[in-house]
């Protein structure tokens, strides 16, 4: 694997979007792709996207477009998409115990089972609560926002 970088979906939420710490995270990608995303984050992006549809902030035409170019970026080779395995699953709960000061959520903790998996060095996020929960397993930190 050649990316040492893990891009989680609160992160990469922000290089389609324009919000908050979207220049910010344009730059970093611009900086550092390829990065490591997983099919997990295929799977947050599709409902981050509806959910933004449905609340009002973006029409169909927009979430289908922003979903096609994310399609196009893992094709290009911008962003690696690799498979969720079981270990990865089945490790993520350890990590909730692990970091048990932190109010880790279960995708987030699956997150992070992913990317120690992967043997990244960096997780990227906008997370704070998983940052957090990152840098206590030792995992340098990218923090957006």
């Amino acid at each position: 694997m050649a990316e040492a970088i893990y891009l989680d979906t609160s992160g990469l939420a922000k290089w389609y979007l324009n919000e908050a710490g979207s220049d910010e995270v344009e730059t970093f990608l611009l900086q550092e792709a390829p990065v490591a995303i997983s099919t997990l984050t295929v799977v947050e992006m599709r409902c981050l996207l509806a959910r933004r549809r449905r609340g009002g902030e973006i029409d169909p035409m927009l979430e289908m477009r922003i979903f096609a170019t994310f399609e196009e970026d893992m094709r290009a080779g911008h962003l690696v998409r690799h498979p969720v395995d079981d270990a990865m699953v089945g490790s993520a709960a350890g990590l909730i115990a692990a970091v048990a000061d932190h109010p880790l959520r279960s995708l987030d903790a699956l997150h992070l089972s992913i990317a120690i998996g992967l043997g990244v060095t960096t997780v990227a996020t906008a997370d704070q609560v998983m940052a957090g929960a990152a840098e206590a397993l030792d995992l340098q930190v990218k923090r957006f926002g």
